[in-house]
């Protein structure tokens, strides 16, 4: 993705943590590599600590109000940089694409919880955390995280 205009230290900081939010929701398929690797899910968790307890205080209905907020108050909003519009957008759709993988993988660990069950489950939780840590590095470098498909889809939404 091309620059469009410098950013400032402030702008890569919020597209950075933008992407806890699909981190937190991918965090719940990381259940098998956890026990293989604890340390990573101690660490994860609290890095994550303070958007658990915002969830947690907003109800039942958290990760939708917060999807609502984000959405409305920045991605649709001109006068934020496009380079913070653009992360969180993409962003919440990394967080629509895990939300999706969490209904059919629900639908699929009824069956017990075997090999196939922990395979895609360690896919997903895989493929969110890396597409979350290149975003991240790449919105602190202050460059555009192109992530294929999502970040043209992100890019539709937030234009120009």
């Amino acid at each position: 993705m091309t620059w469009r205009g410098s950013t400032d230290t402030k702008d890569r900081i919020f597209a950075a943590l933008v992407y806890l939010l699909p981190l937190y929701s991918a965090f719940a398929f990381g259940i098998f590599i956890f026990q293989q690797i604890p340390f990573l899910g101690a660490a994860l968790a609290i890095a994550l600590y303070p958007l658990a307890f915002l969830y947690s205080s907003l109800g039942s209905f958290g990760s939708l109000i917060i999807f609502f907020v984000l959405f409305f108050a920045v991605v649709r909003n001109p006068r934020i940089s496009h380079f913070i519009r653009f992360n969180t957008m993409q962003a919440i759709l990394i967080d629509i694409l895990v939300s999706l993988l969490r209904l059919v993988l629900d639908f699929v660990a009824r069956g017990g919880a075997n090999l196939v069950v922990e395979t895609l489950f360690n896919v997903v939780f895989l493929g969110a955390f890396a597409a979350c840590v290149y975003s991240i590095i790449q919105s602190v470098i202050g460059k555009y995280a192109d992530i294929p498909t999502i970040s043209e889809a992100a890019y539709s939404q937030v234009g120009g």
